[in-house]
């Protein structure tokens, strides 16, 4: 049995280190194409980068819990296959999109089958012993951390053929990723486990109203929340931040995601496996949380592109508090409502990338724009280290509930 978890972990793992990767490398490009449509300026391409991924955003927020549902229902591996061929689909639009609002179109697409992560997740904790849970779902950062090291570099090397090559890239390893998952990936929830889909709990509001009944969920939940919202003055802003202070081409954008990307998969994949066991899950989210609100603080006050590359390593070491929250809210559900819980989660994302891009490309466009009373483009990331602050005095309350 122990043999075939870990032969399963692997086909998760490659599974997502390729859905992973196929992300990663559109991300230097994308500003530059939506540039490309609109003609305007760094800021007018903020304006747009926020509003596609609030219809990305917005698209998921609604079917991951129901996806997550059809999980617990029907298995996690067709689910996971439904999304992967999705994703495939969303690149191909961005491939040969004509026009920003094909862009939009394929976003949506992407939103609506985007289960990938949830259910991976329920996969994880469906072959999980409680107490790996939390270095378990590190893995899934890790596998995250390598395919941002091979993305960007990829999508900021194969830019200088035309910026829609990434995107051709990323469509053909979605696709040969479903392949490989059809003809390699086992099933994680055996028929017996399985349990009726209910619309009353898929859906965002039913699905965390029915979580409340679980101790130290809600707190947990509402810091996650607040730290996805906070994430996204670095995932949504970070390019157009470092063009507009450093003047970093696609190139430049792509590397330093490659060391972001480098710095999770090490403190994911390796650091938190010898921490978490050792300080608990509860130490673990605290250290994790001040280490975001210190990263952020560095971020806004970097005076040069070298410092930038040095403050990376505080924030990806925060990232140690996000699976330890995962693995305490997923040891208080049963192995049933994995898929539900995975939904939630995924949900909260969601609601945080509709609430965080916007937020964050509004804040940093007012600080940069003409006639601004005051330039500061690290705006964005004063706010998220606040909203953290908040974050980690939620989670304290919250984990007095928690033994």
């Amino acid at each position: 049995m122990a043999k075939q978890k870990k032969s399963a972990m692997i086909f998760i793992m490659v599974t997502l280190l390729i859905d992973f990767t196929g992300f990663g490398i559109i991300i230097p490009v994308l500003p530059k194409l939506i540039q490309e449509f609109t003609g305007g300026s760094v800021s007018v391409a903020a304006d747009y980068g926020g509003y596609l991924m609030v219809a990305f955003a917005l698209a998921q927020f609604i079917f991951s819990p129901i996806l997550g549902g059809l999980s617990d229902k029907y298995g996690r591996r067709s689910i996971l296959l439904f999304s992967l061929f999705g994703l495939g689909i969303d690149y191909i639009f961005l491939s040969f999109a004509p026009s920003i609002f094909w862009l939009f179109i394929g976003r949506i697409i992407a939103g609506i089958t985007g289960a990938s992560f949830t259910t991976a997740m329920a996969y994880i904790a469906d072959i999980s012993e409680p107490e790996k849970k939390a270095q378990n779902f590190g893995l899934v950062g890790a596998a995250f951390g390598v395919g941002f090291i091979l993305g960007p570099v990829i999508g900021g090397l194969f830019s200088t053929f035309g910026l829609r090559i990434p995107f051709m890239i990323s469509a053909g390893l979605a696709l040969i990723n479903w392949l490989y998952g059809y003809f390699i990936l086992p099933e994680s929830l055996s028929k017996e486990k399985r349990r009726d889909f209910s619309w009353k709990r898929a859906n965002p509001i039913g699905s965390f109203l029915n979580a409340s009944k679980y101790p130290a969920i809600l707190g947990l939940l509402a810091t996650l929340l607040l730290l996805y919202i906070a994430s996204h003055s670095v995932q949504s802003n970070w390019s157009y931040y470092v063009i507009e202070k450093f003047q970093w081409d696609s190139t430049m954008i792509g590397y330093s995601l490659g060391v972001v990307g480098l710095m999770v998969a090490i403190v994911q994949g390796g650091l938190i496996r010898i921490i978490i066991p050792k300080i608990g899950n509860r130490k673990a989210i605290y250290f994790g949380l001040m280490l975001y609100v210190i990263g952020f603080v560095c971020f806004a006050f970097a005076s040069s592109g070298l410092m930038m590359m040095i403050f990376i390593i505080p924030y990806c070491l925060a990232g140690i508090g996000g699976p330890a929250m995962q693995s305490i809210i997923s040891n208080q559900v049963p192995e049933n409502a994995q898929g539900e819980i995975q939904g939630i989660t995924t949900s909260l994302q969601s609601l945080a990338a509709i609430i965080g891009p916007w937020l964050a490309s509004h804040i940093f466009v007012f600080f940069i724009k003409n006639g601004t009373p005051l330039y500061f483009p690290g705006a964005p990331f004063i706010l998220s280290a606040f909203l953290t602050l908040i974050g980690l005095f939620i989670a304290i309350r919250a984990l007095r509930k928690y033994h």
